[in-house]
């Protein structure tokens, strides 16, 4: 996991400036560092070059939607562990979870909700990482 001076990076793909501001500001409070991508195609990119530890994105971004964007990251053997939110006003769980997202939120922003969320997911993502460490050592003792 990539962690900054804030905690967990987060990368927020959202082409509307003011929820993109919002979202900085919450995720920002909440300890985590926030970078943003206002296009799938720049999302990817950012991805690879920065391996974030939550991606969160809107469904109606440009250039590659938040659905496309989400499969490209579980298909991609660098980035299949980042975890990514759904996060659209479209009532879309069902297209996100066939996307492979780990989770989806329905607009409008709701602050802990938001916040709950990546911290539910980071969490989860974590203990999922430890137990798998814990049964990849070798035993002792044989």
């Amino acid at each position: 996991m990539n962690v900054g001076e804030g905690g967990a990076l987060v990368l927020v793909v959202e082409r509307d400036p003011n929820v993109r501001e919002l979202e900085s500001f919450f995720l920002n409070e909440a300890g985590y560092s926030v970078d943003f991508a206002e296009d799938g195609v720049a999302a990817l990119a950012l991805a690879r070059e920065r391996h974030p530890a939550i991606i969160v994105s809107e469904i109606m971004v440009p250039k590659l939607d938040g659905l496309a964007l989400c499969r490209a990251i579980k298909e991609d053997p660098d980035l299949a562990d980042t975890v990514v939110l759904i996060f659209s006003i479209l009532a879309a769980h069902g297209r996100a979870r066939d996307a492979g997202a780990d989770a989806f939120l329905l607009k409008p922003l709701a602050e802990q909700r938001l916040v709950n969320t990546v911290r539910e997911l980071l969490e989860r993502r974590s203990a999922l990482a430890s137990c798998t460490a814990q049964t990849k050592q070798p035993a002792h003792g044989r």
